[in-house]
């Protein structure tokens, strides 16, 4: 028997797959307050048997839906992205793997439509997300213990609810951890263009703080400059731009930063090392460019630069989910006032997963891939 939860919180498919329902006083009894057919209902995944290609190794199933224990919760999934983090999953690149065979997606948002008799803290028709990494967000439904959910309000647009869980939070808590920044202070940052990047715009511009946004040189520059200051970027310069002595310039009229946000590694963290003010911090958080960090010995011994890692899967770890609610909640009043939207996104229907997954890992790619359910 298989079904299509995956990994924290919910039953796995290997399990399953063995015929084995996981120890749990919630799957007793009080299975009996959920009442379903007597044909088991079948819902769509896209689920990984091993490690590789995402193109290759994902496949669609049909899978069978679990029952609903006494503190279970049935969810059907609306939408959910295709992040970076998703395909170094499936390639076995990442910090955090599920036991294989496993359904695919970090992050999204789902409606509940039932739930368990122990359950207290959600009722049908409340939208959750994701409370961890790895639980498998590519399908259709699924059922999830409670606390692996996070309820939010659902007076948000359907994409930033779909975004809300990975990019806006690593964002905020990059601005606002490392360095005790006032309004006026300045940031600068690569991958400007990913979707933490455009949360760090907004975020960064709602907090009165200046940004500095380097992104890689491309035909559309132009059209990719104005989209990030529509956003509230105040300079957006390129790679090439960011190791021209001209740079200085720049700081004729804004103070030097003192943070510095690091998603591609190799040369391009050199350089914004080398833009930092005295004392600062530049913080990792992705390494696009495969290549290591490399901090001049000089920089960090006359400018005591700071060198930190950011990996929001241990932010989580090292806090409550009390704690990971308010910083949700935060980040929907900033959604509400207008000043944090979701990155440019394209709906894929689930079915078409196979060209949302091969866009999403080309070079260049301005618009985040959806799927819809």
């Amino acid at each position: 028997m298989w079904v299509c939860s995956a990994f924290r919180g919910a039953r796995t498919l290997a399990q399953l797959q063995r015929g084995l329902l996981p120890a749990s006083s919630s799957h007793g009894p009080a299975a009996s307050s959920y009442c379903s057919s007597a044909e088991p209902s079948r819902v769509w995944a896209l689920v990984y048997g091993h490690h590789g290609d995402p193109a290759k190794v994902v496949e669609l199933k049909n899978l069978e839906l679990a029952a609903v224990g006494g503190s279970d919760v049935h969810v059907k999934m609306l939408a959910a992205p295709i992040n970076p983090s998703d395909i170094n999953m499936i390639q076995g690149n990442y910090g955090l793997l599920p036991k294989l065979p496993a359904v695919g997606g970090n992050e999204g948002i789902g409606q509940v439509v039932a739930v368990g008799s122990s359950v207290t803290g959600l009722k049908p028709g409340d939208w959750v997300i994701p409370a961890n990494a790895g639980l498998g967000t590519w399908q259709t439904e699924a059922v999830f213990s409670e606390e692996a959910l996070i309820g939010i309000p659902s007076d948000i647009p359907l994409q930033s609810a779909a975004t809300l869980g990975v990019n806006p939070c690593t964002a905020y808590r990059m601005l606002v951890d490392f360095e005790q920044l006032q309004p006026g202070d300045s940031v600068i940052q690569n991958a400007s263009n990913s979707g933490v990047g455009q949360a760090v715009i907004q975020i960064a511009a709602a907090l009165g703080l200046r940004t500095i946004n380097v992104v890689r040189d491309r035909p559309d520059i132009q059209n990719l400059t104005d989209r990030l200051k529509n956003l509230g970027a105040e300079h957006v310069i390129t790679e090439e731009e960011l190791r021209k002595p001209e740079m200085k310039n720049l700081f004729k009229d804004m103070p030097q930063p003192r943070l510095a946000l690091n998603c591609v590694g190799g040369k391009s963290s050199t350089e914004l090392l080398r833009q930092l003010a005295p004392g600062g911090t530049m913080v990792t958080y992705g390494g696009m460019a495969k290549q290591p960090v490399i901090a001049s010995v000089s920089l960090l011994i006359f400018k005591d630069l700071k060198l930190r890692g950011f990996w929001l899967s241990q932010w989580k770890k090292d806090h409550s989910p009390d704690q990971f609610k308010e910083l949700i909640l935060t980040l929907c009043d900033l959604i509400r006032q207008g000043q944090l939207t979701a990155p440019a996104c394209s709906e894929v229907p689930l079915q078409e997963y196979q060209h949302a997954l091969e866009i999403s890992m080309k070079p260049f790619t301005s618009s985040k891939q959806i799927l819809t359910m």
